[in-house]
């Protein structure tokens, strides 16, 4: 059965894997916007990283820059000073000239305009300058005298421009391997330059910029679809002009479109008809200003059989655009930047199998993970699954930067990790259900403490322990054999509980271990299993925790007592603390065994624990616990000698934390109380009741009268019979209570 139980959980565990590693499938097929969002920017980085080499420039923008608009004035400029522009440029002998502007109204400065919005001119000015041709008539004879190329902008659907007369003529296309226009990106229409001006023009394409949904600009359609027609971008009507070819082709194929082929070269598009870009370092000598070309200076061949777009790099105008290079560039530059890319045949490609490939891939390390983790292990499979993204990495590195072709790896990596950490949940929470087994099979027989850890690290299933510093607590109840005498049982046992529940809850708060109960008795200590580098404070906030709660408990049962008709006797708790070096571990025989401590530290613990009720006093610590948190509230009680020990002790008496120990009327009260036991010390037992007179009005409330009553008796003793000459003054503690 108990293989069936194994292969039962391994069939669950992988079904789960396989049933996440389809839905990571479904996902990226799907391909919401985060999915696309992160790809594209890993394809941003690569072009960060390695941008494209630029050998020379066929393409040239000419600036309408911050220098021509100082010169010529704000835009829009006179078509007749567009005209001359135009000229110029023909005679420095472009190969075409194209505008990243769109000229849809009448030339607001057109002479005939001039004539009838200029009020008090003279007559004869008006009619000469009626008389003289009109801007857009002097523009157009320009743009057909030169190889001109004309912009249009785009309009999502929903959009309404300016009023036109019918669908704007669109440049031949040829059609390879079936219609295009579903595949293309639509748009709603096209704002077109006047009529005049576009029946002068050899050609007419499309500047606009549609970004990505992240808005930056990474790919340019080659060509956009308006109402079942398709019209050429700027770019790829620049070169059917410059290279006198009549139309321009699309190839398709059952994934959308392949291609754009212009005089018989091939322009690799994705499935939507755009052009990845892969953008080149900044450059100013992609810039021609047009206040040099009009003023003729620029130097001779600058021109020359270069394609020109008039456009603008001024911020003032608007046309800056965020880029996949990661800096933003003038509009006009990313059609240069296309141009270059083109004519160089350097393309930046996504195939349409890539999908496919990253699926396949997303798969191949899916199933490696699935495998392996549960058979080589948590870290053997995370080294795996790291080799095989590197390795993905390395590869869609390499295929960016020598083959110009974008694959995706980010999500096969992700993938891969989350069938991972999924997996690796799984034998967590299965690690886990086993954990819980053991404590439950064995909470019954072994303390908790040792349980835990036996479920952590089944390898201290053995004998022995190590040395360490710790604290040691022993409680017990002062005169409680006289309190038991009263209850029966159950009654009694109902009282221990009531008491050991909130005290044993002090001791946790603080960090310390549970050691044993003794009947109305708690053995506790700190540092460990678990390491507390400040073990003795913690310890002493415990203890003084712990006092604070018999309160409620008293009250508690003194309202038990009177519903009884019992007589109330209030608990009260001694408390002994020590610190040093002991054994801790796993102590008992081969069969049986318990998480314990074992030292002279401990013995000494339970010897001060005694003491509270000689000294009359509640919390006794030894001198180490004392040295480890000076911070708290001390006051020393004496210098004693415990049954079965040579060596004395200095013990203190903890009497509360840091606000008492600031408090100026304790440090009076710990001024004389060190007085006086210095004087008893020396012998002076006059001095010693004179100190004694002096403390006793400054106890704050710290119910120290029968301590300082303890001391009376002793200097009343001594007077009476004084001690030996070499007295050390150590008390011999003559019980261990």
């Amino acid at each position: 059965m108990r293989w069936v139980r194994r292969l039962w959980r391994w069939a669950g565990t992988r079904s789960l894997a396989l049933a996440l590693l389809a839905g990571l499938l479904a996902f990226r097929a799907w391909d919401p916007v985060p999915v696309e969002t992160v790809r594209l920017r890993v394809f941003d980085i690569y072009q960060e990283l390695s941008p494209r080499a630029a050998k020379s420039y066929p393409a040239i923008v000419v600036d309408i820059d911050e220098k021509s608009l100082a010169r010529f004035g704000q835009w829009p400029w006179p078509r007749s000073l567009l005209a001359e522009v135009v000229d110029r440029l023909k005679a420095a002998g472009v190969a075409a000239i194209a505008f990243d502007a769109v000229f849809a109204e009448p030339d607001r400065l057109a002479p005939e305009n001039l004539a009838r919005e200029l009020r008090g001119l003279p007559p004869d000015a008006a009619e000469a300058l009626r008389a003289l041709p009109g801007g857009d008539a002097v523009f157009a004879a320009a743009l057909a005298r030169a190889p001109s190329v004309l912009g249009r902008a785009a309009l999502a659907i929903g959009q309404e421009g300016p009023p036109q007369s019918g669908p704007a003529p669109a440049a031949p296309v040829a059609e390879l391997g079936g219609d295009p226009k579903p595949s293309l990106l639509q748009f709603g229409a096209l704002v077109r330059n006047r009529d005049e001006l576009e029946r002068a023009a050899r050609g007419a394409g499309v500047f606009s910029l549609p970004p990505e949904r992240d808005n930056i600009v990474r790919r340019v359609p080659a060509a956009i679809a308006v109402d079942g027609r398709v019209y050429p971008a700027l770019a790829i009507e620049m070169l059917r002009i410059a290279t006198g070819q009549g139309a321009f082709a699309i190839r398709s194929n059952a994934a959308g479109i392949d291609s754009v082929v212009v005089a018989g070269v091939r322009i690799p598009t994705d499935e939507r008809g755009r052009i990845w870009l892969h953008f080149a370092d900044p450059d100013p000598a992609r810039y021609v200003s047009v206040a040099d070309v009009m003023a003729g200076a620029v130097e001779p061949g600058r021109l020359a059989r270069r394609l020109a777009i008039l456009g603008t790099s001024a911020a003032a105008l608007g046309d800056i655009k965020a880029t996949a290079a990661g800096r933003p560039m003038p509009g006009v530059e990313v059609h240069i930047q296309l141009l270059e890319m083109i004519l160089a045949g350097t393309h930046l490609t996504r195939p349409n199998y890539a999908l496919g490939a990253e699926l396949a891939m997303l798969v191949i390390a899916g199933l490696v993970v699935i495998v392996l983790l549960p058979m080589a292990g948590a870290k053997w499979a995370l080294g795996v699954a790291v080799a095989e993204v590197a390795a993905l990495a390395g590869a869609s590195w390499h295929l960016f930067a020598a083959e110009g072709l974008l694959f995706d790896v980010t999500y096969p990596a992700v993938a891969a990790f989350a069938l991972y950490s999924l997996l690796t949940f799984l034998a967590y929470v299965r690690e886990e259900a086993e954990r819980r087994r053991v404590r439950t099979a064995f909470s019954r027989y072994l303390s908790p403490t040792l349980v835990a850890r036996l479920a952590e690290d089944p390898s201290r299933l053995r004998l022995g322990g190590e040395d360490r510093e710790m604290t040691l607590m022993f409680t017990d109840v002062k005169g409680f054999t006289r309190i038991a005498e009263t209850y029966d049982a159950t009654s009694l046992t109902a009282l221990i509980n009531r008491m050991l529940t909130p005290l044993t809850n002090a001791i946790l708060e603080h960090q310390g271990t549970v050691d044993k109960y003794m009947g109305d008795a708690i053995m506790a200590f700190w540092n460990a299993p678990l390491d507390d580098p400040r073990h003795a404070a913690n310890a002493c906030r415990a203890a003084l925790e712990v006092q604070r709660r018999m309160g409620p408990v008293n009250e508690a049962i003194k309202a038990d007592c009177a519903a009884a008709g019992r007589a109330y006797m209030p608990l009260e708790v001694g408390v002994g603390l020590n610190t040093g070096v002991c054994c801790v571990g796993n102590m008992g025989s081969d069969l049986r065994f318990d998480y314990s401590v074992l030292g002279d530290t401990v013995n000494i613990a339970a010897r001060l624990e005694g003491q509270t009720r000689t000294y009359h006093v509640d919390i006794v610590v030894g001198e180490t616990t004392r040295d480890a948190a000076p911070e708290l509230a001390f006051l020393e009680i004496d210098l004693i000698r415990v049954v079965g020990k040579a060596k004395p002790v200095r013990i203190y008496a903890l009497l509360g934390e840091e606000a008492l120990a600031a408090d100026p009327k304790f440090r009076a009260l710990a001024e004389a109380h060190d007085a006086m036991l210095a004087a008893y010390r020396a012998q002076d037992w006059r001095a010693a009741r004179a100190a004694l007179e002096r403390v006793r009005p400054l106890d704050p409330g710290l119910g120290l009268e029968s301590f300082y009553d303890l001391y009376e008796a002793r200097l009343d003793e001594y007077e009476t019979a004084p001690p030996e000459r070499d007295w050390d003054a150590v008390y011999v503690a003559t019980a261990k209570h």
